[in-house]
């Protein structure tokens, strides 16, 4: 525990960068901390006088402002000494006593999620998963809980690094510690890497690890011990080998060795199945300069010097990662030929690496800072819009009250602005878009509650369905009684009155669209029955006759037919079985404002050479389209297959009975007339990948009706069914694919 005369040296660290009347402040709740903590234990077992100066001297390192210091010092002394919390707004003011009271509120909302203080021990199995799924609903209620103040997150990732911090130092191994582990590496963890705050992050990272996996955390450690000398000597040798390049070329930089984070390693060789020796960042240092400009002439300095690897390189400074990181990353071969990481970053670039945005609060000796009066918005945590103030910690001017009191005015109204959080009445939270409806809601917690919804209460209290929530209600959706699928939503609910959501709007028309498809296909049924009755073939194969149509499944034909696509004409004309030839295109009744698949019926304008009344079809094995070569096969009992030139099947075939080729060209077809035709993409994979390529469809016009996507070690493998007018129409979208952000390659299969 710390002792009172060892206060002197506490008090120095917790006061660092802070103003005369900040620093008393902070001093005056150590005193009071002190008083009321002496002798008392917290529930991890550690005395609560050495936790809360842990938590504040975290927080004075990442250069926290005195309310935040002072919240540190005193949140546990609600539960501590209750009789002593009941001044703290009388003695340190209202703003540090909400902050108390926010962080006891995580701490609670974390209590009724994991359990009584985190003492579960980690199981496996059923009860593992409950867990995760308990981690998941206590990140979102914190979330909840952050929009009142983002200073109220740092103190508790504060505490939660101080409480494992004591745990390693006592070698404490227990369901205790497992359960800390956990819940750090699944909650608190995640966080700080969403605040960019690094220097938290990996040691929460690490320290977790070494309670949930001691014996690999020991394995690792033990095998970066044992190649310590070498490692480093290499590395040394190689920074001093840029350092000569360097000075020779004129560019001030910092060079140094970068540290090694046990579960970085260990992620590492389980996710790309690499052995230690080759890992990269085993192997690493880090450049530091100037600007922007420098960081790229020392990019190409190193890739001069040493050999990178491909699609090793990453530009996080023109392609920031979303939490604001940047920096440039590359990896090289070096004379052992074994990989060496370098990173390269400005100086403000390395301080936001290590801080994230707590490397926005810079304090001098009167309370001043020197702000640039830039403003950046930023999304970061799970769409949370953080509002941060760009800081020259270089040169630190005294004197900027008025503009540290707007910045941290700005940093404690940080709010969810585009995203609200509501509650089941069984405590579960469900993140929604601002402006949300009782019917948002439902279609977030089902289609069938959505399908179903007829009331809802909000906080016990009946409300109209197009009644918009906020943050931290409790709503509650009233469902019509029946079977499923008996029950279904408004076509008022598309209106914006009603639903703010596209996630909702799609499932209620996805709904009436079933309803629809529906009523078209007993129409088409009926219409089609009418026919074989009129033509006394009741008895006659639906599936045979559909698939003599060219329909994959009756379903196809009765809904073809009940939009009025297909002619009722060309049923009456199969059951006769006459084959003659097809009828005239204007006996075909067609949807004019769509352009007509050659799948779907309409004619593909292939003429056999020689021949007339020869009924064809096109090859579904290469699927030719206008003006590919294209010459015929023909088959027993399904007219003639039209192949592409080049086809291999077609090659085959013809070297088995040559007899049977016949001659074909292209004649006339409809306007409208597509031809579906097979597309490869290859692409390195990431979000958002197939609704950029779904866009260059849409572009060319070009209707897509059939997708297969496979991703394998970062590669997305994609095959489309497109339908087109002519190949010229295709090469245009490939060459537009193209241009797409990753992909490699874009074909006609």
């Amino acid at each position: 525990m710390v002792a009172i005369a060892a206060l002197g040296s506490a008090t120095a660290e917790l006061v660092q960068g802070l103003g005369a009347a900040d620093g008393a402040r902070v001093e005056a709740a150590l005193a009071y901390a002190s008083e009321a903590y002496q002798d008392k234990l917290c529930t991890s077992g550690q005395g609560a006088l050495e936790f809360s100066v842990g938590v504040a001297s975290t927080l004075a390192f990442l250069r926290s402002d005195a309310e935040t210091r002072i919240a540190a010092l005193l949140f546990e002394m609600t539960v501590i000494e209750p009789a002593a919390a009941a001044g703290l707004e009388t003695r340190f003011g209202k703003e540090a006593t909400d902050l108390v009271s926010g962080v006891r509120q995580l701490i609670r909302l974390r209590d009724m999620t994991v359990g009584l203080g985190g003492q579960q021990p980690v199981g496996r199995g059923k009860g593992a998963a409950q867990k995760a799924v308990a981690q998941v609903e206590t990140l979102r209620k914190m979330l909840l809980a952050m929009a009142s103040d983002m200073r109220v997150v740092l103190v508790r990732l504060a505490s939660c690094l101080t409480t494992l911090r004591y745990f390693a130092e006592q070698r404490l191994f227990n369901d205790m510690t497992a359960a800390y582990g956990r819940e750090t590496m699944d909650l608190y963890a995640p966080l700080a890497n969403r605040l960019g705050i690094w220097q938290l992050k990996w040691e929460l990272e690490d320290l977790s690890f070494r309670f949930l996996e001691p014996d690999i955390y020991k394995r690792i450690a033990k095998m970066l011990e044992e190649k310590r000398m070498l490692r480093e000597g290499f590395v040394q040798s190689a920074i001093t080998r840029l350092k000569n390049e360097l000075a020779a070329a004129g560019i001030e930089a910092e060079v140094f060795g970068r540290p090694k984070h046990i579960y970085s390693i260990w992620s590492k060789m389980r996710g790309k199945e690499l052995d230690f020796t080759d890992l990269y960042d085993v192997r690493a240092f880090r450049v530091i300069v100037a600007d922007d400009k420098a960081c790229y002439a020392v990019l190409s300095l190193v890739h001069n010097l040493w050999t990178p690897i491909p699609n090793e390189f990453d530009d996080y400074i023109s392609r920031p990662k979303p939490n604001g990181y940047q920096s440039l990353h590359t990896v090289v071969t070096a004379a052992d030929a074994r990989p060496l990481e370098v990173q390269i970053r400005t100086r403000e670039m390395h301080r936001f690496a290590e801080y994230g945005v707590a490397a926005h609060w810079r304090y001098k000796e009167e309370g001043g800072s020197n702000f640039k009066g830039q403003q950046y918005d930023e999304k970061i945590a799970w769409l949370r819009q953080l509002l941060a103030w760009k800081t020259d910690v270089a040169d630190a001017v005294v004197g900027h009250e008025d503009m540290q009191r707007e910045w941290v005015e700005k940093l404690k109204s940080t709010t969810l602005d585009d995203r609200i959080f509501v509650l089941t009445p069984q405590a579960r939270v469900l993140e929604l878009p601002v402006g949300a409806t009782p019917i948002d809601f439902a279609y977030h917690l089902h289609s069938e509650v959505g399908h179903r919804c007829r009331g809802a209460r909000v906080d016990g209290v009946m409300v109209p369905l197009n009644t918009a929530l906020r943050n931290g209600q409790t709503c509650e959706i009233i469902t019509a009684k029946g079977a499923p699928g008996t029950a279904g939503p408004s076509r008022d609910w598309l209106n914006a009155e009603y639903t703010v959501s596209t996630r909702t709007r799609a499932k209620v028309r996805a709904w009436f669209h079933a309803i629809d498809l529906q009523e078209t296909l007993a129409h088409g049924r009926a219409l089609v029955e009418k026919s074989l009755q009129r033509e006394g073939k009741t008895a006659v194969n639906l599936e045979t006759l559909a698939h003599k149509l060219g329909f994959s499944k009756v379903d196809d034909l009765f809904i073809s037919v009940g939009k009025e696509e297909f002619s009722l004409r060309h049923v009456e004309q199969a059951l006769h079985d006459t084959g003659e030839a097809a009828e005239p295109e204007d006996a075909v009744v067609l949807n004019k404002s769509r352009a007509s698949s050659v799948e779907q019926g309409a004619k593909s304008g292939v003429l056999v050479v020689g021949t007339e009344g020869l009924l064809t079809q096109l090859a579904k094995c290469c699927k030719p389209a206008p003006p590919d070569g294209i010459v015929g096969f023909v088959t027993r009992g399904q007219g003639v297959s039209i192949h592409r030139a080049t086809c291999k099947n077609f090659a085959e075939m013809r070297r088995k009975a040559p007899e049977r080729v016949i001659h074909t060209d292209w004649g006339r077809t409809g306007q409208d007339t597509v031809y579906p035709v097979d597309l490869f993409i290859l692409a390195g994979d990431r979000q958002g990948l197939l609704r950029d390529i779904s866009e260059v469809f849409s572009r060319e016009k070009i209707n897509v009706i059939g997708v297969n996507t496979q991703s394998a070690k970062g590669q997305a493998r994609m095959t489309f069914t497109a339908e087109i007018g002519s190949t010229a129409q295709l090469a245009k979208a490939l060459l537009a694919i193209m241009e797409v952000g990753g992909v490699q390659e874009a074909r006609r299969h």
